[in-house]
């Protein structure tokens, strides 16, 4: 299937590895420019090399914490100055710490905020003007199953995510009659360095092997395994091509079924 993603310009935060470092592969291989930011420059230039290699296409990496807000500001206008436009935004930022509420501090919780909140916010009111101009635009926010389903001892993100996907459905009402649209992307258990340190904590608490708790989640889920970054990352490509431009508003999971509710 041919996504027409060809000459696309997609901005992927937080892509150094994980499900950012993912996507932007993902959406190079179908022929998109991407430009790719995230906090740590050695990290940033290794994964913008391996994407250039793998696919031949422009890669723009800068080193970027997404909670600076003037960070953002110039690295989507030096995208814009570069490639003439944004087409594709895919916010993403790594996961706040898993406490128990009454461990969690109050600045704790303005950071997590800023964060998982904020940092949408930030690239979303740089996007989406430039997209509107154009009347063609995708964002995509990486969520988590928790705003489906909560998940244990991940309070700040099962609370805090729920307010990216509240913001991603008005903006997706707001700016749908400008051609652009707005969804969320929920990765449930899925084999990324994130997931690996989340199985440590559990398990060093749990006086377990990290194997054993990786085995618990698998357990969980109807396919009887964990996701991997390429499959959620496949779902995000679809999302950012012309053959999703019905699908606004939506919040779809890539669990293998683990969320039990209807909706």
């Amino acid at each position: 299937m041919d996504l027409g993603l060809r000459g696309k310009i997609a901005i992927v935060a937080a892509a150094s590895k994980g499900l950012g470092k993912a996507v932007a592969m993902e959406l190079a291989s179908e022929g998109a420019e991407v430009a790719i930011c995230a906090r740590t420059a050695a990290d940033l230039e290794n994964t913008a090399a391996e994407i250039r290699n793998r696919t031949g296409c422009s890669v723009f990496a800068q080193a970027l914490d997404v909670t600076n807000y003037a960070g953002v500001q110039a690295f989507v206008a030096e995208v814009e100055k570069r490639y003439g436009r944004v087409d594709i935004c895919v916010t993403n930022a790594g996961g706040p710490p898993a406490k128990k509420f009454l461990d969690i501090s109050v600045d704790e919780w303005r950071a997590a905020v800023e964060l998982t909140l904020m940092s949408t916010v930030f690239f979303a009111r740089e996007v989406l003007p430039l997209m509107r101009k154009n009347h063609w635009g995708r964002l995509l926010t990486i969520t988590s199953v928790s705003v489906k389903q909560p998940i244990d001892n991940l309070l700040l993100s099962n609370s805090i995510r729920a307010a990216v996907t509240g913001l991603a459905k008005t903006l997706a009402s707001e700016f749908g009659a400008n051609g652009i649209t707005v969804n969320n992307v929920c990765p449930g258990y899925t084999l990324t360095e994130r997931l690996g340190e989340l199985a440590d904590n559990l398990a060093k608490g749990a006086g377990t092997s990290r194997d054993a708790i990786l085995h618990q989640w698998a357990a969980q889920i109807p396919i009887g395994r964990v996701a991997t970054p390429e499959e959620f990352a496949a779902l995000v490509a679809f999302l950012a091509s012309e053959r999703a431009s019905s699908i606004n508003g939506a919040s779809i999971p890539v669990d293998g079924g683990w969320v039990k509710g209807l909706l």
